[in-house]
């Protein structure tokens, strides 16, 4: 077990890059510690995420990373992906969930309201288990790039960061020009 453990967090080390948005370019490097990869065995994989503010009940993917080493999406509009290499909803750390703002011809997608959250307001993650984590939104942010150590590896508590994009569609890319996170703790 132990070299199991040992073998996971070499691996998280070297190869474990991820991208700080949906379709961002630069990279950074993350770990996982022991107590993270303890943790996890205890702990339920989340299924569902609610804001009850803005109307939101949506089953959560379980994605990884792309060819490219970006975060993957969630494969429809209406889910929501965890971030599966990070921490789960409720374990020290920062856990990562995105959604997309809205669908190829425009129609509103699962996190189209996310920039209305304000702080206070309750998120709630159920997971497998049958357990619910609450966690309160503390604050917004809008990014050009470059926020990942912000994002995926705060350490100093139990979070968990939303994201999706904002600002202007670049039809070339693909891709809009920015990025919404919003920041919550457990409650």
């Amino acid at each position: 077990m132990i070299l199991l453990i040992i073998t996971f967090v070499v691996f998280s080390l070297l190869f474990l890059q991820i991208t700080p948005g949906i379709y961002e370019k630069s990279v950074f490097q993350t770990s996982v510690s022991q107590s993270q990869v303890v943790n996890k065995a205890s702990l339920g994989f989340p299924v569902r995420l609610k804001i009850p503010s803005i109307n939101v009940n949506a089953t959560i993917q379980h994605v990884g990373l792309t060819p490219k080493r970006e975060m993957e999406v969630p494969s429809n509009i209406v889910d929501v992906g965890w971030f599966k290499p990070g921490v789960l909803p409720g374990e020290k750390g920062s856990a990562v969930i995105a959604g997309h703002l809205n669908g190829e011809n425009g129609e509103a997608g699962v996190f189209t309201n996310l920039n209305k959250l304000k702080p206070g307001d309750k998120l709630y993650v159920e997971d497998n288990k049958g357990a619910t984590t609450v966690f309160v939104v503390s604050k917004s942010r809008i990014y050009d790039s470059g926020f990942a150590d912000e994002v995926f590896s705060k350490r100093d508590g139990t979070h968990l960061n939303l994201i999706t994009c904002d600002g202007i569609w670049d039809g070339a890319k693909k891709s809009y020009n920015k990025r919404l996170v919003v920041f919550a703790d457990a409650y």
